[in-house]
């Protein structure tokens, strides 16, 4: 099984948003040490929580300090910029690093309503034809020109460029069949949703993939949210934090990450217990071989062939000793 990263810059509690991102390079040049496939920048609006608001900017500097692996967003928001410059962006990502650039999109705002209408200077967001956009965009990238009268006169340069991968992101059988038919990688957020994963999602993929200049075959990955340490004790101290944030989250709320010995100190209602043991599904926490063994459960259960690891712990070492050890145990 291949194993990614998916990082959201996290700004934790005390920590600046530059070091944010100056700690999203050395988590890309680990990664790439230690063996894996691709990273992935999320994109974030609006919030002090997470400095990731230009992935593709992130992406671009990543590449630039590293060698072989593959960099992309995870993904862009597709609501947020036209089939045009998408285009003209990861064409232009992919000409400066041929062969290891990912053009992931998605569907969601990435931020809150008053965002969302300040990405598209106060006009209403279209949320209704984002496939349309996205078919628009690759025939750009493939340097065809599309069908849509507005798109028909330009071109999206640098032409006869090395095609990025493309991936859908989704949390649903409808996104799945969409990225089949368009001959795209799914991309399959399982720490996005409790109990959304469902063998007959990537079923529905497979039978739907026509085969394109992207990919010749179908592939999946499933990111997941993981804290691994050397005990299961150290573990579960070192995830309260994230596992807070999470129950915070559900209510709406959104904050910077405490430290261990923060959350350590906060009072769990039975409620937010009962959360936590839920959200177990989509937070893996234990050492580097409970994980693995999860991992490859489902992989073998739901049939992807990677995964894709966000960690987001409160301090750099711990985040890098998740990786380090998962890495181990599997690569």
């Amino acid at each position: 099984m291949r194993l990614s990263v998916l990082d959201q810059a996290p700004i934790t509690r005390g920590n600046s948003p530059q070091g944010a991102l100056e700690k999203a390079v050395e988590l890309a040049q680990t990664a790439e040490e230690l063996g894996y496939y691709r990273m992935w920048m999320a994109e974030h609006h609006g919030s002090d929580a997470f400095a990731s608001s230009a992935p593709e900017i992130i992406t671009a500097y990543i590449a630039a300090k590293t060698k072989n692996i593959r960099l992309g967003t995870g993904g862009t928001m597709m609501m947020h910029y036209s089939p045009l410059k998408m285009a003209e962006v990861f064409k232009t990502l992919s000409a400066l690093a041929p062969g290891r650039i990912d053009y992931g999109v998605g569907r969601a705002p990435g931020g809150d309503q008053r965002s969302i209408y300040a990405l598209s200077q106060g006009n209403n967001p279209d949320f209704d034809h984002l496939y349309e956009k996205l078919d628009v965009a690759l025939k750009l990238i493939k340097d065809e020109v599309p069908e849509e009268a507005l798109y028909k006169h330009t071109i999206a340069t640098p032409r006869k460029v090395t095609l990025p991968e493309t991936w859908l992101l989704g949390s649903s059988g409808n996104s799945a069949i969409e990225a089949g038919q368009r001959g795209i990688g799914y991309s399959f957020a399982q720490f996005f949703m409790l109990g959304a994963m469902r063998k007959e999602i990537f079923e529905l993929y497979r039978y739907h993939f026509k085969p394109s200049e992207f990919l010749e075959k179908p592939e999946i990955n499933v990111a997941y949210l993981v804290t691994v340490a050397e005990t299961k004790e150290e573990a579960e101290f070192q995830a309260k934090p994230q596992d807070i944030a999470r129950i915070h989250l559900a209510q709406g709320r959104m904050s910077q990450l405490r430290t261990p010995e923060q959350a350590k100190d906060y009072k769990l209602s039975e409620e937010e217990k009962l959360g936590i043991q839920k959200n177990r599904q989509i937070h893996l926490v234990g050492t580097a071989k409970e994980v693995a063994d999860k991992l490859r459960k489902d992989a073998e259960v739901y049939g992807f062939e990677e995964a894709m690891i966000c960690s987001i712990a409160h301090s750099q070492k711990q985040r890098l000793n998740t990786y380090r050890l998962l890495a181990k145990e599997m690569l």
